[in-house]
């Protein structure tokens, strides 16, 4: 247990070291619920609680003695001023009452959320409205209309006038959201775009209220007189008020037992065994369906991001000239939605006067941004000038083109990456002392710890740096995951029951799709090319097993109980792209083997069942559930295993090549997407012939008595093919002819030496349709002024338009020329599983 001075506990949230104290206190004697349990759960669900309460003023109802008849006079009490004992890092904000001013927290961290919990807060209470990050009020988001039944009525009457309120709403074009109130009855929050007032929304909502009394007077009433309440359901429409307050979805409650504000589908509102939800039920709930009401904190961001945070913005744009977004809808890409609870961010290169990279974060349903000369820091030494420059819309973030010369911020913009960050201390700087302090995870560059900090060089508010911090990992975490006390070096009691999954105090750790590859993670053994004829052919042998070789990509499965990870041969998390190979947990827990670590290839099978890597193609850099999905009915993949590193918690890779072949034969069985192929006998001319009847890439040659030798080129695999082909890097491209004149016509594509990375050709044929019609859009974001490729014959060089070398591809060519060239070259597809450094000249061994 974490204990440092007596009943004092402390522990890092998100940076902050936080005094615990009386921890084993019961605060709800009915259930013997203590205080380390409450704030055990609003660490659970402060993802999602702190999504419906960020921005907003929080009133705290507190409980200083637990809840109880027998609560003694002012230890149960409403607070809306923060007290001068609180942490000077809790974000507040004020509103003038009459006669004296209050400061209100905003609940927009974690550690904000548990420093409340400790008061014994167990409810907070919220308005529909925020404020924006120039503390400016804003118009309400959502609406809210509190069903709340009189003495002779209960939840079903609740439930009734909720089907008919749902009904009323969604004629006005509103979709709500309902929610059981933990107390007696039920709310329903509807999101709005913003542009009305709080006395708008309530007038409406008054009106709303008065049209189902008239409707319904058995039922419903809309006057606040207890008198004329009984056996029906008041429609308590006023908590729309501007001065009025909610309280928040996922609070706890101040009633016998633990009983939670909590979401609800309208199929449960429907139902007649509805009742009120405790939190042990809310945190199974959240697990397994995920948060109800992320659509409601989109909706607040989708419509604030045409409010006044973007009038410098558009006032230097002429939006007739340029292609720019102006925020007035949302971006197409389904991944990129707001999201209050895990923000994105985006760093954009920028080819306009100079280069430059704009750093963005989105904040409150814009992206604050940042010009930054030489890019994101790698070293912790060396800091980066961040000029701050206007909010930019949220939809800025999928931009990628030219903005027109003569107009501001001229050139050519590409996304150099983009994803989510975690949000550790935000300070504006409209004091000066501007700090913002976060993780981006992003889908090409990985996860990096950042600091962005005022300067005011030069008397400039606007002159930041951008810091890469010296600790990458700002929370301390024991061998099972959960959060550790950093002054005692111990496990936290309080957060016993979420050592597992990382959902509790802390920076949350999570699989990103397209992450990059951990220090400790494993790497696939690489195979040398060998000869199909000539005096070097490769003859083979009594020592020699052959396999088919698999056209697709290679990935390495991690299996931890009933999860499994899949990473390509350069690090990239595949397990979001491919979300039915899932299924190889069971594969293996079918024969009672365990945890494991498997080499295999993802591969798609076209219309005649062999493997195609043009099929998979259309499922290879998906990252977004929607695209996934789509693609995943259509274009299915399976996962052909061939090799076992460890099984059972026991290493295998020491034990020669036979022996791991006949264990995957016992320990993987085939099941639905997963296949353990069969050999291809002893003798290489069959398995050659084999190979090439089926229609398949080539044979596969590994010595039975070798070792796999993890992330090494080795001699002992050898791979033989019935076409040649060869990675490359694309270094730049050629406009086309006649009906391809305003596309590409040719890339221009080299593979890297000790020099650099050197020309090996041009590839203008073997392109679909839909890759000609991506491509130019592609490579327009990766323009760049000069060549880096080496040796470029002036013709070809002419009219060359240069890009950026990051993207790697594959094709398939007739032969080497004497200086290195591929001649007659064919364009196979894209390799998104390799980077530029993976690239390597094929020549046989």
């Amino acid at each position: 247990m974490a204990k440092a001075e007596g009943s004092v506990s402390y522990v890092d949230v998100g940076g902050h070291r936080l005094r615990l104290t009386n921890l084993d206190k019961v605060l709800y004697p009915e259930t013997g619920t203590t205080k380390a349990e409450v704030i055990d759960y609003y660490s659970r669900v402060s993802e999602a609680m702190i999504a419906a309460a960020r921005d907003r003023p929080a009133t705290r109802k507190r409980w200083v003695s637990g809840v109880g008849t027998d609560a003694k006079p002012g230890q149960v009490f409403f607070e809306k001023n923060l007290p001068d004992s609180a942490p000077d890092w809790i974000l507040h904000r004020p509103i003038q009452h009459s006669g004296h001013v209050n400061e209100y927290p905003l609940v927009n961290n974690l550690a904000t959320l548990v420093w409340i919990a400790q008061q014994a807060a167990l409810e907070i209470h919220v308005p529909q409205w925020r404020f924006g990050r120039n503390g400016a009020r804003k118009n309400p988001d959502r609406m809210v209309l509190d069903l709340d039944p009189g003495e002779g009525a209960g939840l079903a009457e609740c439930a009734e006038v909720a089907k008919l309120v749902r009904e009323l709403l969604q004629g006005m074009g509103l979709d709500p959201q309902a929610v059981t109130s933990g107390s007696k009855g039920i709310h329903l929050y509807a999101a709005l775009d913003g542009k009305q007032s709080s006395d708008e929304i309530s007038a409406v909502a008054h009106e709303l209220a008065r049209a189902l009394e008239a409707d319904h007077p058995d039922l419903v009433v809309s006057d606040m007189k207890k008198t004329n309440r009984t056996g029906k359901v008041l429609l308590d429409w006023s908590q729309n008020n501007g001065s009025k307050t909610t309280v928040v979805p996922y609070s706890l409650r101040g009633r016998s037992r633990p009983t939670v504000a909590a979401p609800r589908t309208w199929r449960e509102i429907a139902s007649p065994g509805l009742k009120q939800l405790e939190f042990g039920e809310v945190l199974k709930r959240l697990s397994a369906k995920g948060d109800l009401l992320a659509d409601l904190s989109a909706g607040y961001l989708l419509g604030d991001s045409s409010g006044e945070d973007l009038a410098e913005y558009r006032r230097m744009r002429n939006r007739s000239k340029t292609p720019e977004p102006f925020g007035e809808v949302a971006g197409s890409d389904p991944s990129w939605r707001p999201d209050a609870a895990s923000p994105h961010f985006v760093i954009q290169e920028h080819h306009a006067s100079s280069l430059h990279y704009d750093f963005r974060l989105e904040r409150d349903g814009v992206l604050v941004s940042w010009a930054v000369p030489k890019g994101v820091p790698t070293d912790p030494t060396q800091n980066h000038l961040a000029v701050h420059v206007e909010d930019h819309p949220f939809d800025y973030g999928t931009f990628e083109g030219r903005i027109p010369k003569g107009e501001y911020g001229a050139g050519e913009v590409a996304i150099w990456d983009r994803g989510r960050y975690e949000l550790e201390k935000w300070r504006d700087g409209s004091d000066g002392h501007g700090e913002v302090i976060f993780t981006i995870h992003g889908e090409k560059h990985g996860s990096q710890r950042l600091a962005l900090i005022q300067t005011k060089q030069g008397d400039n508010a606007k002159n930041w740096m951008l810091h890469f911090m010296k600790s990458q990992d700002p929370v301390d975490w024991d061998a099972e995951g959960g959060p550790v006390n950093k002054v005692t070096g111990d496990k936290w009691h309080g957060l016993a029951s979420v050592s597992t999954g990382r959902k509790g105090l802390g920076t949350l750790k999570k699989t990103v799709v397209g992450s990059r590859l951990p220090s400790n993670s494993r790497h696939p053994m690489l195979a040398t090319l060998g000869a199909m004829s000539g005096v070097d052919r490769f003859e083979g042998g009594a020592d020699w097993a052959y396999e088919m070789k698999w056209d697709g990509i290679r990935a390495i499965a991690t299996i931890d109980g009933d999860e499994v990870t899949f990473r390509s041969r350069n690090g990239l998390d595949l397990t979001g792209s491919y979300p039915e190979l899932a299924e190889l947990a069971q594969a293996v827990a079918s024969s009672g083997r365990g945890d494991a670590v498997l080499d295999g290839e993802i591969v798609a099978l076209d219309e005649k069942g062999r493997p195609n890597f043009g099929t998979l193609q259309k499922r290879m850099g998906l990252t977004t559930p929607r695209d996934v999905e789509r693609a995943r009915l259509a274009t299915p993949v399976h996962f052909f295993v061939f090799d076992v590193l460890t099984l059972g918690g026991t290493s295998r890779e020491k034990e020669p090549y036979a022996a791991r072949r006949a264990l995957l034969e016992k320990s993987v069985k085939d099941r639905g997407p997963i296949t353990v192929p069969l050999d291809a006998g002893d003798d290489l001319a069959t398995a050659l012939t084999t190979s090439k009847q089926l229609g398949l890439e080539g044979v596969m040659a590994k010595r039975r008595d070798s070792p796999y030798r993890e992330g090494k080129r080795s001699r002992d695999w050898i791979k033989l093919k019935h076409t040649l082909t060869q990675e490359v890097v694309v270094g730049g491209w050629r406009p086309g002819n006649g009906n391809r004149a305003d596309s590409v016509g040719s890339l221009l594509v080299g593979i890297p030496d000790a020099d650099g990375l050197r020309y090996v050709g041009r590839v203008g044929t073997g392109f679909t349709d839909r890759q000609l019609a991506e491509l130019r859009t592609r490579l327009d974001g990766l323009a760049r002024k000069t060549a880096p490729l080496l040796d470029v014959p002036s013709a070809d060089a002419r009219d060359a338009h240069w890009v950026t070398p990051s993207l790697v591809g594959e094709v398939e060519f007739a032969e080497r020329t004497p200086d290195g060239r591929l001649r007659a070259p064919s364009w196979r597809g894209w390799r998104p599983d390799k980077d530029p450094s993976d690239v390597v000249r094929e020549l046989p061994a």
